[in-house]
């Protein structure tokens, strides 16, 4: 529009919406309203001064009609564009003080409790404001009850009203805290009363009562307030409430193939949001704080008649698999995995398939303990699905989500299972005439080869062969078969390995760019990204013609705003014109006008483009690091745009989009290994300096801490593959020292210091911790000790504090298992030896303690730590303490003792290795006739094989020393030994027996002569690289 023609008409709409807004109907009223919105969303507010005189006289009126219009004018203008109102907050919350205390009019309640809801995120520093904001928090509960009595017949919508202690919640929780108790409160006594009569407000109260739970920056006030027993009190009775006659939840109901959009119907239904408050308690507080008040609840609804409060305890169980792992895994899996499998033979089905959630959320989350069962579960879960009516979908969908889960993490303990498993699925790939049956096994190879990879092999040809024929199908009805055999592919590609896939390599490049020019779909672009990313890790070379192209598909992915819905400012109660498509706007992919964009007050994105950003994330740093230096002219376009969505609101995407910039960063990284020029360093450089400084900034400020743990993961990734590249800068070392600090400090309780009680947490604050924790050893290893020494002793008190008896098994692990990690990255870095040294007596009594602990992997962990030190420190902790000469070798006798007793296999394979450190590190001070012939009796290696290269180090060690504490015996075992070995200790091995042939050959060609033939052949296989 011409500019002198819009300011003309934009003077004439001012007057004249001015002048007309008390005079006509109130329809027209809210059109008119909005109208002035748009108005004031376009310039400032200050330039229409007849606008602030209307709202300053209406608003104040004694006339109740005048001062609605004022107020709803009020609430459209401050919600287009808060912030230039900033200078009137206060005069603005004493009015709505004044008009929350007047009942009589719901709709003045109404248009108030919107405006300090758009206030709220603006409100700032400024003390009076937040003390006014602060004041009106308990008139606020009065009229927000006083709008629900009156939504039941006709009144303004109360559900809509409610939003301001969402918003509150997100941006202003301190103004809430000293009310926290009356919220909630006031949430659970309008859902119990309204369950029956507004099932749609009821969603809105449990979402706010989850929100209230999940004001988890403030847990302490749950606690405190002792609002978690109310909480729970009035979930429960939602969760276990049974559906009206005749009907069904909507989890329950049966679905065809083609109702998707249907799927996601049960999202927002009370029994999904009251499960939602429980996982979300489960999520942030402590489990020996939410456990003895839940499970009473839990059993009495697992041990009742009623099938759906069965349901209802089952559900229970399934959304605490994931906050409360740890608790669940140590105390509590076996009887509840026992409730569980009992629960997938109830002769309801309904109980059957909550059973079959709970069972895949325990498969998620519970590894790798549950694996352990393998041989209860498989034979349960196959048999149920051999059984299943496959025209019931949903609830097959339920029981191939629980196998599925289970299978994931089998590894090579699937092989018994693996001929029926993949008999059953081929021949509904080749039988079935169900497409979403064909759909669920597709997805069912994908993880069978996650889990047996090589061992799929022999039915590589059949799978590959009904996967062909789904994916050149291009037919809309089969679009989601097509999407999960793309899937399935990226998965066999991985898995299979290099010389079975190699082959097909290219072809599925091909198929790839060709589905993403004649299908428009954002399932499955982002399925063909997944599928480039997993050839690149097998054929990078096959993806190099193809990265202008593939590169290009997906950085216009990250660009696109498909999918994004503007939502304008309209009348929101027009039903008809939101049906009709006239209010939203879809946004113009390459919109350059800033000012057509000014009118939109929020974003919808629909979740397929979401996960298509997310995908295409992780494929570009995957691609850029597989493919190295032929991605380099595709590293900056690709780096711009993934960088510019760091701050996405959508977290998954943030989450992806960090995780690629430390793939970035590893990739420049290996291209200037490779090619060590002056411009491929300073690109380096130049990359880390804005990547890191991205990552510090992002675990400081985002508020989900799974996107803050994906950033130090990808932190910790460019740390281990640069080491000392990345900290070149000594301002980045202080940087990261301290973020580590800073989050590993962090209690996401808030109780005060001084209480054994403090030291419990949510398990997901201790995760975040525990990421933060493994970046410390990444630094000891990327600096001379000299250098890192100040800010190792800053940080070791922490580590140190989370060993005491009173801490979680998972904390105590986690500071045994850093402390060792630290120590072992101290050995190959100059002057670790001295620091070690140093640091021995603080460690010392520690890693002691925890040798004797009650938990088997506190007590590897503590071993494998002490060794550590042994290797690291040298002489000096053999002799530990420095008393009499009897106690010279208490460590030894410790480990003696623990070796003579213990049971678990991990922690004695530790024990091995520690002794096999101290042996190598301090030879002279251990009395190799004595402990060597231990060692050899504990041999083979059960389940920690990465140590299997420590030992066999120190085999070759003491063999090339020429030992006589060697026999016939012992090198027998030591043969035997060899037999047991992965291919990163092949070298290790090859030294050993290179030893053993050189100074005992004699008894080498004895021994080996000795061993059955098998065992000959394999260990003379081995012995053709001497």
């Amino acid at each position: 529009m011409n500019k002198c023609v819009y300011v003309c008409v934009g003077v004439w709409l001012r007057a004249h919406v001015t002048l007309s807004l008390l005079y006509l109907r109130h329809s027209v009223q809210h059109s008119l309203s909005q109208l002035s919105a748009a108005l004031v969303k376009r310039e400032s507010p200050e330039r229409w001064p007849t606008l602030f005189l209307l709202l300053n006289e209406s608003t104040r009126s004694t006339d109740p009609q005048e001062r609605q219009v004022g107020l709803l004018l009020l609430s459209k203008v401050v919600e287009s564009n808060p912030e230039p109102f900033k200078p009137h907050y206060c005069q603005l919350l004493q009015l709505f003080s004044s008009v929350l205390e007047e009942l009589g009019d719901p709709s003045c309640l109404y248009y108030s409790i919107l405006t300090v809801t758009a206030i709220t995120a603006y409100t700032g520093t400024e003390e009076m404001v937040r003390n006014l904001m602060r004041a009106l928090i308990p008139k606020l509960i009065v009229a927000l009850k006083h709008l629900i009595k009156c939504d039941q017949v006709g009144g303004p919508p109360a559900s809509e009203a409610m939003e301001v202690f969402d918003e509150l919640i997100e941006s202003e929780v301190s103004i809430l805290v000293p009310y926290i108790s009356e919220i909630v409160y006031f949430c659970l006594e309008v859902c119990a009363e309204e369950i029956v009569t507004a099932t749609q407000f009821v969603c809105r109260i449990l979402n706010v009562s989850y929100w209230c739970s999940l004001a988890c920056k403030e847990l302490v006030a749950v606690l405190k307030h002792k609002l978690l027993s109310p909480i729970l009190q009035t979930v429960f009775p939602v969760l276990s409430t049974a559906p009206p006659p005749g009907q069904e939840d909507p989890e329950d109901r049966a679905q065809d193939e083609d109702d998707d959009e249907d799927d996601d119907n049960g999202s927002e239904n009370p029994k999904h949001l009251a499960a939602q408050v429980i996982d979300s308690l489960a999520l942030h507080l402590p489990p020996e704080k939410l456990f003895p008040q839940l499970m009473p609840l839990t059993e009495a609804c697992l041990t009742s008649e009623n099938p759906y409060e069965r349901k209802a305890g089952l559900m229970c169980l399934a959304v605490l698999a994931e906050g409360c792992a740890d608790h669940i895994r140590n105390k509590m899996l076996s009887s509840m995995l026992q409730t569980v499998c009992r629960s997938v033979s109830d002769n309801s089905e309904v109980v059957r398939s909550a059973a079959l959630f709970a069972l895949g959320q325990f498969s998620e989350h519970l590894q790798p303990q549950i694996s352990k069962y393998s041989a209860e579960l498989m034979p349960l879960l196959l048999g149920y699905l051999s059984g299943l009516n496959h025209s019931k979908t949903g609830h097959v969908t339920k029981a191939f989500y629980a196998l599925e889960n289970f299978l994931e993490n089998l590894g090579e303990d699937i092989q018994p299972y693996l001929p029926t498993l993949m008999d059953n699925m081929l021949t509904a790939l080749n039988h079935s005439e169900n497409l979403k049956i064909k759909e669920l096994a597709v997805s069912a190879i994908g993880a069978i080869a996650n889990a047996g990879k090589e061992l799929l092999v022999p039915y590589f040809p059949p799978v590959i062969e009904s996967l062909k024929g789904f994916l050149t199908d291009t037919r809309d009805e089969v679009r989601s078969l097509q999407t999960q055999a793309l899937d399935t592919l990226s998965v066999l590609a991985r898995t299979v390995g290099h010389d079975v896939f190699g082959p097909l390599a290219a072809e599925c490049v091909q198929l790839g760019l060709n589905l993403t020019d004649a299908v428009d779909d954002p399932d499955l672009r982002r399925c063909t990204y997944s599928l480039f990313s997993a050839v690149s890790s097998i054929s990078p070379d096959c993806l190099h013609p193809h990265l202008p192209a593939v590169t290009t598909i997906m950085v216009l992915a990250l660009k696109s705003t498909e999918g994004v819905t503007q939502f304008l400012l309209m009348d929101d109660d027009d039903d008809d014109e939101k049906e009709g498509g006239e209010c939203d706007s879809v946004l113009e992919e390459n919109s350059e006008n800033e000012g057509e964009d000014r009118d939109i007050v929020g974003f919808s994105v629909e979740n397929a483009y979401i996960d298509e950003k997310e995908d295409a994330c992780d494929a570009l740093g995957e691609i850029a690091f597989n493919t190295g230096v032929a991605f380099l002219p595709y590293l900056e376009s690709s780096f711009q745009q993934v960088y510019e969505l760091r701050d996405f609101p959508h977290e998954g995407v943030r989450r992806a989009a960090f995780t690629a910039l430390g793939y970035f960063c590893r990739a420049q990284h290996k291209v200037w290994k490779e090619n060590p020029t002056e411009d491929n360093y300073q690109a380096l450089q130049k990359l880390l300096s804005v990547v890191l400084s991205s990552f510090l900034e992002a675990v400081r400020q985002d508020r989900e801490r799974h996107v803050v743990m994906a950033v130090l993961e990808s932190m910790n990734s460019v740390l281990k593959s640069c080491e000392g590249e990345a900290l070149r800068d000594p301002e980045r070392l202080l940087a990261i020292s301290q973020v580590i600090l800073d989050t590993a400090c962090q209690d996401g309780t808030g109780a005060d210091e001084g209480d054994d009680e403090d030291e419990q947490q949510a398990e997901y604050d201790a995760m975040l911790q525990e990421f933060a924790g493994e970046g410390i050893p990444l630094l000891a290893a990327a600096v001379p000790a000299e250098t890192f020494s100040p800010h190792l002793r800053e940080l070791l008190p922490l580590i140190v504090s989370k060993a005491k008896a009173c801490c979680t098994v998972s904390d105590r692990s986690f500071s045994v298992g850093t402390l060792g990690e630290t120590l072992q990255a101290l050995t190959r870095v100059q002057g670790g030896r001295q620091l070690a040294g140093e640091l021995s007596e603080q460690l010392m009594p520690v890693l002691v303690t925890g040798a004797k602990d009650c938990d088997a992997e506190v007590r590897s962990n503590s071993v494998f730590a002490l060794g550590a030190l042994a290797e690291a420190a040298g002489p000096a902790i053999v002799q530990y303490p420095e008393q009499p000469p009897r106690d010279k070798l208490v460590i030894l006798g410790l480990f003696s003792s623990l070796l003579s007793k213990e049971e678990d296999p991990r922690a004695v394979d530790n024990l091995c290795a520690a002794l096999c450190r101290m042996i190598v590190s301090s030879p002279g001070s251990v009395p190799l006739d004595q402990v060597f012939p231990v060692l050899l009796s504990h041999l083979p290696l059960k389940e920690d094989l990465e140590e299997n290269k420590t030992v066999f180090g120190c085999l070759a060690t003491i063999l090339s020393a020429a030992s006589q504490v060697l026999t016939t015996k012992n090198i027998d075992a030591g043969e035997g030994h060899t037999l047991c070995i992965a291919p990163e200790t092949q070298n290790a091995t090859v030294l050993l027996l290179r030893s053993l042939s050189k100074h005992h050959s004699q008894e080498f060609e004895g021994a080996v002569m000795s061993l059955p033939e098998e065992q000959r052949s394999a260990l003379t296989a081995v012995a053709i690289q001497l």
